[in-house]
């Protein structure tokens, strides 16, 4: 089974001005295709870093792609480095040239005469990749049965080359195993909680089989992954019997806890509970301020089910719109069981929905007093009858508790709605 290394260059990348979600696309489009990706290197646009990870990755790997630094400015070297490390040197391409001519016209650009001919010097050695999304064409080189690939870091433009040239090639050149995997999500959860309950699951786990914790807001996403190194579509399915039998022990291991056996969000598998059961949601926020309403709406045909939102931050909107007595205010303040239980109900009444969530708390980083610090919040689920109230005691910073307070409503939602 060959190998992958990936490397991606630019400071941009470093300093964090930009993220790096080709690395993550990349890695997903091998895995498919049962190309392991070992190994992610991230360097600046300096020839010696370049030289020195591109050597390494040849040592490791059998196929190495590189993003990044093919741009028509001075700091993008790479092409120039890798024309020195293949001994080869730089020739003009008329070919590129009259697509860069093209594209300046189409766009409307006056391009610099000598740009478009520095743009268009290409390696004598490199196979040309066309690249319809951009200028800079993708460059193939081949040495002692290795394969070298480097393609614009632009996304879009080293999707286009990835697609159409690079991935067929490496399929029906090298074929690769089978690499299969599932994703199970869990919520309200910690890493250690869900490795204590699969400890002896790991410890009788097929050789070809592989776990990994990945936490993540609110809980935990498990990827169990099976490997074969054959492609024929009877270890195909063979391996997906494989997962299936591990997936339902796994379920049944950690039970409520889990709530999709696919990689979803939680927003979008609550979304499903609801529109299935033909039931409509509203909320009434105060110290998410609309984060919740926004991580229900950004499931596509959330209309179906949500009717709308009161961010009642201040308490006269708690009180003149959700209907929260001054009396619950005076005697136990906004951030409060008995507050967020009144909000429940006036917003259930208010918009006549099946359900309604409510959250009221200190968010921080500033706000808390002795009896209710920074992170205190109440969550609030239920109708017009019943309201379930719920007390976090979460740390300070003011996002992270923004976030999971809204996930973790959601998550109260979902078990509500399943207990019926």
């Amino acid at each position: 089974m060959i190998q992958a290394s990936l490397i991606n260059i630019g400071d941009e990348l470093l300093i964090g001005q930009v993220v790096n979600t080709n690395a993550v696309w990349i890695g997903q489009q091998l895995t498919e295709r049962g190309i392991p990706l070992r190994q992610v290197h991230l360097i600046p646009d300096e020839e010696k870093a370049i030289r020195k990870t591109l050597q390494r990755a040849l040592d490791e790997s059998d196929v190495v792609l590189i993003t990044g630094g093919l741009g028509p400015t001075k700091d993008d070297i790479t092409k120039k480095v890798l024309a020195d490390f293949f001994n080869t040197e730089l020739i003009f391409s008329q070919q590129v040239y009259e697509h860069y001519s093209r594209l300046s016209e189409r766009f409307g650009r006056n391009v610099d005469e000598e740009i478009k001919r520095w743009q268009s010097m290409m390696p004598t050695s490199a196979e040309l990749l066309q690249n319809a999304m951009g200028v800079a064409p993708g460059m193939w080189f081949e040495r002692e049965g290795k394969i070298v690939v480097s393609m614009p870091g632009v996304p879009v433009e080293m999707k286009y080359i990835m697609q159409r040239a690079v991935l067929p090639r490496l399929q029906e050149r090298h074929g690769g195993g089978l690499i299969v995997y599932r994703v199970i999500r869990t919520a309200i959860t910690g890493e250690p909680e869900v490795a204590a309950r699969l400890a002896d699951f790991e410890k009788n786990l097929a050789a070809n089989m592989k776990l990994a914790y990945l936490p993540h807001l609110g809980g935990v996403r498990l990827r169990l992954t099976a490997r074969s190194s054959e492609r024929e579509a009877s270890h195909e399915k063979a391996l997906q019997e494989q997962l299936d039998k591990a997936v339902s022990e796994i379920t049944t291991r950690l039970g409520s806890m889990v709530y999709a056996t696919e990689d979803v969000e939680l927003s979008e598998v609550v979304g499903r509970l609801l529109r299935e059961r033909g039931l409509h949601i509203a909320t009434a926020e105060s110290c998410t301020g609309g984060y919740l309403a926004h991580l229900i709406t950004a499931v596509p045909g959330a209309s179906n089910y949500y009717l709308g939102s009161v961010i009642s931050y201040a308490n006269s909107v708690k009180q003149e719109v959700l209907g929260v007595s001054k009396t619950t205010i005076q005697q136990h303040g906004a951030v409060s069981e008995a507050c967020v239980k009144e909000m429940v109900r006036g917003m259930s009444k208010l918009l006549k929905s099946d359900w309604a969530l409510a959250t009221s708390g200190i968010a921080g980083p500033g706000g808390g007093t002795p009896d209710k610090p920074v992170g205190t919040i109440w969550v609030a689920v239920g109708h017009a009858k019943q309201q379930e109230a719920h007390l976090l005691q979460l740390g300070k910073d003011r996002k992270s508790n923004i976030a999971y307070t809204s996930f973790f409503a959601l998550e109260m939602l979902r078990r509500k709605i399943l207990a019926i």
